[in-house]
């Protein structure tokens, strides 16, 4: 992350502050992007993700049958702003976020739309996503998609002007 670029007000500074204090920011020298794994969201097929404008289009137009749309990054940055309807589900990096995302699940229907989102981070060092992804897999669910956010939620979905909830 360049961090003379991020603007420093708001979620993004959030955000930014975050990615310090976790290790994950990169400098200019470090630009280079790592092998997909599944620990990574870099592992999650693109045929799976779904741009910022297009979930906003569909959590517009839905009817009865919602998509779910699932936070699993830190409950900080969902706190400060999260998707108008939204659960938290717990980080996908760590054992007990894993197991918060199953039970938020449980009940579900394994066709049921889930849409999964973080944004901590740039795409390529998101911790979380890849293993909420695999895990949601390995409980059968067959309709799931992944928030593609490049940079990080506040310049990705804030700055974007898309709606935001505060709190919980």
């Amino acid at each position: 992350m360049n961090f003379a670029l991020v603007k420093r007000s708001g979620l993004t500074a959030v955000v930014a502050t975050l990615a310090l204090v976790l290790g994950i920011a990169q400098s200019p020298a470090q630009s280079s992007v790592p092998a997909a794994d599944s620990g990574s969201a870099l592992s999650i097929p693109s045929s799976q993700l779904i741009q910022p404008d297009a979930l906003n289009q569909l959590l517009k137009s839905q009817g009865a049958d919602k998509t779910l749309v699932l936070q699993v990054g830190s409950h900080l940055l969902y706190a400060e702003a999260h998707i108008p309807g939204s659960t938290y589900a717990g980080p996908g990096s760590q054992t007990a976020g894993l197991e918060l995302l199953r039970s938020a699940t449980a009940a579900l229907s394994k066709s049921q739309p889930i849409v999964l989102y973080c944004g901590c981070c740039p795409w390529e060092h998101c911790p979380n996503l890849g293993p909420a992804f695999q895990k949601l897999h390995e409980l059968g669910f067959t309709n799931v998609k992944a928030l593609y956010i490049a940079d990080n939620f506040g310049a990705d979905w804030v700055d974007k002007g898309y709606p935001i909830e505060r709190g919980r």
